[in-house]
């Protein structure tokens, strides 16, 4: 079993959640921000999300406030920007660190686990990882690819 599904997080209402309950799916873990350039790409992050979750995919964002402080608001407003906005119903988590001393400990797993090119941390908003129904990073994408250049990814995972 991977180590992933030992780790939890809490979600944006503050309900602790055990990654163990998405063992078998496929997963796109992103740190998001509301103010960034790359905001808009909620909107592709949930077309992925609505096209695939019935097959056993789930996007989960992880708002953060690290990058040039993009993420000011709180819980109740993250979520309620997301929902106004984007439509966002894929699961939101709390406002945590994706690198640093506090990294949260879902984000020290995919750094040390996606291998390649970009191991040395989480450089800005709206990185991607994708992870296989076994738990394992098969691939980071940068916060310039834009969601629907992952779908051909998530496809091949899902077959």
């Amino acid at each position: 079993m991977s180590e992933l599904y030992n780790l939890s997080a809490k979600l944006i209402n503050g309900e602790s959640k055990s990654f163990a309950d998405y063992e078998g799916q496929v997963l796109l873990i992103v740190n998001t921000a509301s103010k960034c350039g790359f905001t808009p790409q909620y909107k592709g992050l949930q077309a992925l999300y609505d096209q695939y979750r019935e097959r056993g995919f789930s996007v989960l964002g992880f708002p953060s406030n690290q990058f040039a402080g993009q993420e000011p608001g709180n819980s109740g407003d993250i979520e309620e920007f997301c929902q106004i906005n984007f439509g966002v119903n894929f699961p939101l988590y709390e406002k945590s660190d994706v690198k640093g001393a506090n990294i949260n400990p879902v984000f020290k797993y995919l750094t040390q686990n996606a291998g390649g090119f970009l191991t040395s941390g989480v450089k800005w908003n709206f990185t991607k990882f994708l992870v296989d129904k076994k738990g394992n990073v098969v691939e980071r994408y940068a916060p310039t690819t834009d969601p629907a250049k992952i779908a051909a990814d998530i496809e091949k995972l899902l077959a």
